[in-house]
């Protein structure tokens, strides 16, 4: 088996659950949160530093990936892995996202996808196939199937052929995958239409896929439709098979998603808003680039112990930002990444110990105080 799950304790109140995934490249606690290296990197980092802070998984996208380098660097390194020189797990998401953001410049059918690059404006297509054959050469431990994601709001008409457009092309996938080393999850739509999402979860899972990511959420929609459709969908998943919230990184969606019974998740959020001087504390989000902490020789977070909070003041951080020096932005996304990882080691805790559940209330409580729903 390219990978093995393994679900050591269950929350008998909530839906949470720890365990072991069991991957060529190591094994990750989950649940755990991956940082995301669209094009190989995960931005202003290395991957010395992700693994002084336990990071065991790491995303990247086959879309950025095939358009540049190109798939063929990759493969005369042996692989994304030595490409990249990271010793732990990857994952490849398919690019659907990606290619259906691109509006006007896609074309889209049963087939697959033609797009324009927005690199050079060349046309590709890319069907179910081709981007499971890209995935295999790049040589991740877990490859996701193409599918259509669909915005928020769309109309039920629109949602419901991109549910059965995405059942489609994760057969196809599945067909066409070829490497026995490599996991291929598949991915459930459905927008926030609990139908919708019951109906593409279900026919799905009848695929026996060895894991499934839930896609087309946190696009927009309102948190509470999101929990929602989490609600209704997880159900439907088998129990015993890896469950994966794509697009999710705000600490307070963390939290709530663990309670439904996710596995993994993802999301540019800790890296991108690190760059904006925007970082995660245990009080909320710090806008350390404001004026107001031109002087304050406190840290960050004075409830963390990464080594930004050990050894610089706030002050010191905007005086990079706002001089554009780079490590300002590698401060701040170390930082941003460590507290993530903090989180996820006290959940994972909290669940082994059998006390989830009262975690989770005063947790819910301390988040909806310091982040009040915003991402």
């Amino acid at each position: 088996m390219p990978i093995k799950f393994t679900i050591n304790r269950k929350c008998p109140q909530t839906a949470a659950r720890s365990g072991d995934l069991e991957t060529a490249h190591g094994t990750i606690q989950t649940p755990a949160f991956m940082p995301v290296g669209t094009q190989g990197t995960v931005k202003a980092v290395t991957v010395r530093e992700l693994e002084e802070m336990g990071t065991g998984l790491i995303l990247s996208n086959t879309y950025h990936l095939f358009l540049r380098p190109g798939v063929e660097i990759i493969a005369r390194h042996g692989g994304l892995h030595r490409f990249m020189n990271w010793s732990g797990a990857l994952l490849t998401d398919s690019g659907g996202f990606q290619i259906f953001s691109l509006g006007g410049l896609r074309k889209i059918d049963d087939q697959g996808v033609a797009f324009t690059s927005h690199i050079d404006g060349r046309t590709h297509f890319l069907t179910p196939e081709r981007v499971t054959r890209l995935q295999n050469i790049i040589g991740a431990d877990i490859a996701m199937v193409l599918d259509q994601c669909p915005p928020y709001p769309a109309e039920y008409a629109e949602v419901s052929a991109a549910v059965k457009r995405t059942n489609l092309w994760a057969r196809r996938c599945k067909n066409a995958h070829c490497r026995e080393d490599q996991a291929l999850f598949a991915i459930v739509q459905g927008g926030v239409y609990e139908d919708l999402r019951r109906e593409s979860a279900a026919k799905l899972a009848a695929m026996d896929f060895p894991g499934y990511a839930i896609g087309g959420l946190s696009v927009g929609e309102p948190k509470d439709l999101m929990y929602a459709s989490l609600k209704c969908t997880v159900p439907e998943l088998p129990p015993a098979k890896v469950r994966y919230l794509m697009g999710v990184g705000s600490p307070d969606a963390l939290l709530e998603g663990v309670s439904h019974g996710i596995d993994l998740f993802d999301c540019v959020l800790p890296t991108r808003i690190a760059r904006n001087g925007r970082v995660m504390t245990s009080r909320g989000y710090l806008p350390v680039r404001n004026s107001v902490y031109a002087a304050d020789l406190a840290p960050l977070d004075h409830d963390c112990g990464c080594h930004v909070c050990r050894n610089y003041s706030r002050a010191y951080i905007r005086h990079l930002l706002n001089a554009g020096e780079i490590l300002g932005l590698r401060l701040t996304t170390y930082h941003n990444l460590y507290y993530l990882d903090r989180l996820m080691k006290e959940i994972r805790a909290a669940i082994a110990a059998g006390r989830f559940e009262p975690y989770y209330r005063k947790k819910s409580l301390q988040f909806t105080k310091t982040y009040g729903g915003v991402v």
